[in-house]
């Protein structure tokens, strides 16, 4: 998967970059450009910060690429945070409370806000992993759990009645949680019903294919590794039209909340 491409050295053409940033509104994020940052307690993990409240974001999203021997063990969220994390490709020992999980590729892990998520790679090979934190929005009678899953144990729902369209939640979808995480697949040709105009947010990591994605009314082509922000009341919608893979991606969305005043 091509979600890291950047080669060291001139480039053989005039800088350029696919990146679109209108911060607030939505942003698209190539694999060319992203730059690695050096993290308190990722330990032999390359981190790369993605969307964050100051694009805009209620949320933040992360790619991180954990080395041999590499993880956090110290531990990611808690203290009312929230985490989610996502195995792109590898494996990875997950940490939540007293229990531990093997994920493989498409596994992935959600951890309460009352807890603290530990990883680490005990493989020889580097895993590639998404990752995702917001602070819980408490309601008084609800509360989160923790849930560990694997995607391809799962089968597609078809989308808003769509056969060529489908829908895999990752995350229950009762009032516990407010937020939940999907993976909507668009198979060539397929597209939304409608241009969404929406108060929930999305960050949305492409994992395979390629479309045209409509952000506030700007046709932008979008392929496997992308990385897109959509804010609040961003108009959104897509097409698929890959010749060679479904256009599939991996996405957040808070939910179940009133808006806070």
């Amino acid at each position: 998967m091509g979600y890291r491409t950047n080669e060291l050295g001139y480039p053989t053409d005039l800088l350029s970059s696919r990146a679109v940033v209108e911060r607030g509104n939505f942003a698209l994020i190539p694999p060319k450009g992203l730059v690695k940052n050096v993290l308190p307690h990722f330990d032999n993990c390359e981190m790369t910060i993605l969307s964050t409240p100051k694009l805009g974001a209620g949320f933040v999203d992360y790619l991180c690429r954990v080395l041999p021997n590499g993880g956090n063990t110290h531990g990611f969220g808690g203290n009312g945070i929230q985490t989610f994390i996502y195995c792109l490709e590898g494996e990875l020992t997950v940490t939540i409370g007293e229990e531990t999980h093997e994920l493989t590729t498409g596994g992935y892990a959600y951890c309460p806000p009352t807890e603290t998520l530990k990883f680490k790679n005990n493989s020889d090979k580097a895993t590639e992993t998404f990752l995702y934190k917001k602070r819980y929005q408490e309601v008084e009678g609800f509360a989160p759990y923790k849930v560990i899953g694997n995607t391809n144990d799962m089968e597609d729902q078809n989308y808003e009645g769509m056969t060529d369209v489908g829908l895999k939640d990752l995350l229950p979808t009762d009032l516990n949680f407010d937020m939940n995480f999907h993976i909507l697949t668009f198979h060539t040709g397929a597209s939304h019903g409608y241009i969404e105009t929406h108060y929930q947010e999305h960050g949305a990591l492409l994992l395979s294919g390629e479309g045209m994605y409509n952000l506030d009314n700007h046709w932008i082509p979008v392929k496997e590794g992308d990385y897109v922000f959509m804010g609040a009341y961003n108009l959104q919608a897509c097409y698929s039209v890959g010749r060679n893979a479904p256009l599939s991606y991996l996405y957040s969305k808070d939910c179940n909340r009133d808006v806070d005043l």
